[in-house]
């Protein structure tokens, strides 16, 4: 049984402001590309499933919320951040606890990628982050968000494609498949952009 392969076709589109993910049942007749709902945080206490996840990563300062009102329906306790629509919305507001374009950070060669440099101009307390650290964190998300929903069908056995810039170099590349190994999917393809639109 574990010589089948795959059931579903993944594929995710790891955006500078919006992620998003679509599937392919590989046992189905008529197949047809599904998206994948992603749910998040979008209030403190509420989850809903979105079309996309924000881009955008949230560090909750010590007792800014309640105790597990960031906690999503896969986590045992609350994690003290957010990704995602309260993530981006709430940032706002509160600029200095917010990420915003790691994946452009991601292949900036001007800087270490893989030093906690972000938030940029965070707030004093604030745990600064790597670029590869944070978009682990967005694909730690969809993973754990697909295995609640298909716990037969574990994201990290399934075959997933991961979008890349054409503009990425080599390191930018490499640090996107060390992003993806840190979020739990040791094995995905990655396909530039023109590729995976067409």
């Amino acid at each position: 049984m574990d010589d089948l392969p795959p059931r579903y076709c993944v594929g995710i589109d790891l955006g500078t402001t919006n992620s998003a993910v679509s599937y392919v049942d590989s046992t189905l007749r008529t197949r047809k590309v599904c998206d994948f709902q992603v749910p998040q945080v979008v209030g403190p206490g509420l989850i809903e499933a979105r079309d996309t996840l924000p881009s955008f990563h949230y560090e909750a300062a010590k007792g800014e919320f309640p105790p597990g009102a960031l906690r999503l329906p896969w986590d045992a306790e609350s994690p003290g951040h957010a990704v995602g629509f309260f993530a981006r919305d709430h940032g706002a507001t509160v600029p200095g606890r917010v990420v915003a374009s790691a994946k452009s950070w991601l292949c900036h060669p001007g800087v270490d990628r893989t030093a906690p440099l972000l938030p940029s101009h965070g707030a004093p307390d604030v745990h600064r982050l790597s670029p590869v650290t944070v978009s682990a964190r967005y694909l730690g998300h969809i993973r754990k968000a697909w295995n609640h929903a298909f716990p037969k069908h574990p994201l990290e056995t399934q075959d997933v494609a991961l979008t890349v810039p054409a503009s990425f170099d080599e390191v930018a590349r490499e640090l996107t498949v060390r992003a993806a190994v840190e979020a739990g999917l040791p094995r995905v393809a990655l396909i530039e952009e023109p590729q995976a639109a067409f």
